[in-house]
């Protein structure tokens, strides 16, 4: 792909709306986690794939914390803009809101960031993604924003990874004492 192409982040912006069903909730009448997180999954395929021009795969996802419950007859809003773009890369930041079809109320249940990658059809190689064009300055906090959670990532895998491997697992035991668990020696 010609990196000379850009698009804006209101070219590829997302919404799907969706009605929740008594079939999406759990044992408590609470709608699934894992439903919405399916949902937050299609509305980046949508829309990374637009800004892209093509097939894109979902590379990660970031802390998903839900702040509020969505309950059976709510409608699911989720909202989706490209908010960074690598060389093969889209970083789409998701806000997912639910709405009381009753009383109109919205509620902001959880929000996250997927990184999609961009697939060759054939060679199923990652490849180019359009540039990205910043027209406001919330365009240009966001993409700063993913720059930095990007870095900070690669830096909690490189100390998580330091800090497994330095383990002193001669003493487990002594590392488990006061925790809530029981060990049975085999």
């Amino acid at each position: 792909m010609n990196r000379t192409i850009y698009r804006t982040v209101n070219y590829s912006k997302t919404l799907i709306t969706e009605l929740m069903i008594p079939s999406y909730a759990n044992f408590g009448g609470k709608i699934h986690g894992g439903t919405i997180l399916s949902l937050m999954d299609k509305v980046a395929y949508a829309c990374s794939a637009k800004h892209a021009g093509g097939y894109c795969v979902t590379a990660s996802m970031n802390v998903v914390d839900f702040l509020a419950p969505v309950e059976v007859g709510d409608l699911v809003h989720l909202h989706a803009s490209v908010n960074h773009v690598g060389t093969s890369s889209v970083t789409v930041g998701i806000r997912v809101e639910a709405e009381s079809i009753i009383t109109g109320e919205i509620r902001h249940t959880n929000s996250s960031y997927l990184t999609m990658v961009r697939l060759d059809a054939t060679s199923k190689k990652a490849i180019p993604v359009p540039g990205l064009i910043l027209e406001t300055r919330e365009d240009m906090r966001r993409f700063l924003e993913a720059m930095k959670r990007k870095e900070l990532v690669q830096e909690y895998k490189a100390n998580f990874k330091n800090t497994v491997d330095s383990l002193d697992l001669d003493h487990i035991e002594e590392l488990l004492k006061d925790q809530n668990c029981q060990i049975q020696s085999a």
